[in-house]
C-alpha cells in the first residue's frame, strides 16, 4: 500500500461518503480499525475536514466501487501526482563544459591562495572536481602545475559571485564556530565591547595667550615711517 496524503482526512471522507468497511478504510490510510471507528463516531479528528481521494488522484473510482461491492477487497492507492511534487528534489553533479575544465586548477589555487577556510569538500562540490585533483594544485604535482595561476572563479565562469559569496560566508561562520570551540579568539577585533575600550575623551591643548605683554608698541611698528611724521625725539 502507497503512502497517501492527509490519511485521517482521507479517512473522514470516506466514513461520510462511502460504504466502505473500517478495515478497508483502515487498510487504505494506514490507521488501526479502532482509530476509524472513533471517526465514525466523532471522537477522533473530529475538526478535521474531509479529503476527496478520487478527487486528488489518490483514488480511482473504479477502485472504490470494486472495494464497495466487496468487503474484503483492499483497495489499492494510485501514486499521487502531488504526492510527486513533494519529493526532494536531488541535485544532479556539477557539469563543467569542457571548454572550462581545463581553468578548474586555476579555480581551485585562487581557493586555496584567498579562502583557506573552505574545505577541499566545499571547493570540490562547487567546481565539479575532486579532492584528488584539489591535492595536487595544493602540493604543486599536478601535471599542469607550472601553468597554473590564481584566477577567480567568477572570472572563469565557473560558478556565479552569489554563490560564490553564499560558500565563502558559510566557511567562515564555520570556523569562526570551531575557533570557538578550540578556544581560539580573532586577533585584533574590529569592535571591542564598550566596558573594555572605556571612554573616549580627546585632548585638549593649551592655547596660546596671545594677549600676553610683548613689550612697548610704537605706532610705527605697527604702521611704519611716513613721510609726514615726525618723532618727537627727532625734533629735540
Amino acid at each position: 500500500m502507497s503512502d497517501i496524503l492527509m490519511p485521517k482526512a482521507t479517512a473522514v471522507w470516506l466514513v461520510d461518503n462511502t460504504s466502505l468497511s473500517f478495515e478497508q478504510i483502515a487498510d487504505f490510510c494506514g490507521l488501526h480499525p479502532l482509530e476509524v471507528r472513533g471517526i465514525a463516531d466523532g471522537e477522533v479528528a473530529r475538526d478535521i475536514r474531509g479529503a476527496d481521494p478520487i478527487g486528488n488522484g489518490q483514488l480511482t473510482r473504479e477502485e472504490l466501487d470494486r472495494a464497495q461491492a466487496n468487503p474484503d477487497y483492499r483497495m489499492k492507492a494510485q501514486v499521487s501526482r502531488h504526492a510527486e511534487l513533494l519529493k526532494p528534489q536531488k541535485k544532479a553533479p556539477r557539469y563543467t563544459p569542457v571548454s572550462r575544465r581545463q581553468d578548474r586548477p586555476d579555480a581551485i589555487a585562487w581557493f586555496l591562495r584567498h579562502h583557506p577556510e573552505v574545505t577541499d569538500a566545499q571547493i570540490s562540490k562547487i567546481l565539479g572536481t575532486t579532492k584528488a585533483t584539489i591535492e595536487q594544485v595544493r602540493n604543486r604535482t599536478h601535471w599542469n602545475a607550472a601553468n597554473i595561476k590564481p584566477v577567480d572563479p567568477v572570472t572563469l565562469g565557473l560558478i556565479g559571485q552569489l554563490e560564490l559569496d553564499a560558500l565563502v560566508k558559510k566557511a567562515a561562520e564555520k570556523k569562526a564556530k570551531d575557533d570557538l570551540k578550540k578556544g581560539i579568539v580573532p586577533e585584533d577585533p574590529t569592535l571591542r565591547p564598550a566596558s573594555e575600550a572605556g571612554q573616549f575623551e580627546p585632548e585638549v591643548e593649551e592655547e596660546e595667550d596671545f594677549r600676553a605683554p610683548r613689550g612697548d608698541i610704537k605706532a610705527e611698528d605697527v604702521f611704519g615711517k611716513s613721510a609726514g611724521y615726525v618723532d618727537e625725539e627727532d625734533e629735540d
